[in-house]
């Protein structure tokens, strides 16, 4: 039997920027640890399975090392895939997550993710944070994520964070932000603890960035910039408990992994 996989760079214009993320489509699910072991042999930073349910997909998100329980890029992805290579109708297209239903829209060549708000709270910055980032933020919220707000760009682009220590926080990931020079905000995305020490593009990390500044910036949509080596650009909007962080995905590769009937046990 062979399980068709595209390597899909999301959040990206062009090949090798963006966040590259594995996409497997299967008929039914196979077993968690096969799950796993594929999204570890793939090495990307998430691997997105999905299986049909009618009109809806069920959804699932895997790093290297851990099953998560959202991921923008991926998802972003995985719809580029369901449109483009199996010619799904509509502009719209829906998924069933461990996050509820989550949808993706298409407007050309700009995909559009629906997903949930998670606004920060204030709190107090440990003392492993400031270690980790080697700098102090001026400010530091919490979410699912540690969100920890710098004056300015050049700070973000800066850091050299020690992973080892990062790892240790009670987190899943570090988001470093601050206002952009041309775009309203930069952020940079650590996440030692799920095996990836800095995330190239995270859709999920906007779930918090984008409450945070359309607050702070008094307006609803914005454009933002993720600095990492690669690069990406997303395009923002708050609208009540939910998000929508749109962008552009490019196809690297298409093939086939073979598996046996022992893998669905």
């Amino acid at each position: 039997m062979e399980l068709s996989c595209f390597h899909v760079d999301a959040f990206a214009s062009g090949v090798f920027r963006g966040n590259p993320a594995g996409v497997c489509l299967l008929d039914t699910w196979l077993s968690d640890a096969t799950l796993q072991n594929i999204a570890a042999e793939n090495n990307l930073p998430e691997t997105a399975f999905t299986v049909a349910r009618g009109a809806e997909f069920d959804l699932r998100w895997f790093t290297p090392t851990v099953e998560i329980d959202l991921c923008g890029h991926a998802t972003l992805a995985a719809a580029f895939v369901l449109f483009t290579e199996r010619g799904v109708g509509g502009n719209t297209i829906r998924f069933r997550s461990r996050s509820g239903l989550l949808a993706v829209s298409r407007a050309g060549d700009v995909l559009t993710l629906d997903f949930p708000s998670r606004p920060a709270v204030s709190g107090t910055a440990p003392d492993a944070l400031i270690r980790g980032l080697g700098a102090r933020p001026a400010a530091v919220l919490k979410s699912r994520d540690y969100l920890a707000v710098f004056e300015t760009e050049a700070e973000v682009l800066a850091l050299k964070p020690d992973f080892t220590v990062l790892q240790t926080l009670d987190c899943l990931g570090i988001i470093a932000t601050a206002p952009g020079g041309d775009c309203d905000f930069v952020s940079r995305f650590f996440a030692p603890a799920a095996g990836i020490n800095e995330d190239p593009v995270t859709g999920s990390s906007h779930c918090t960035l984008i409450p945070y500044w359309s607050q702070r910036l008094n307006k609803t949509k914005l454009f933002a910039r993720q600095i990492s080596r690669r690069g990406g650009e997303l395009f923002c909007e708050q609208t009540g408990d939910r998000v929508r962080i749109g962008g552009k995905a490019v196809l690297y590769l298409r093939g086939q992994i073979e598996i046996n009937e022992a893998w669905r046990i």
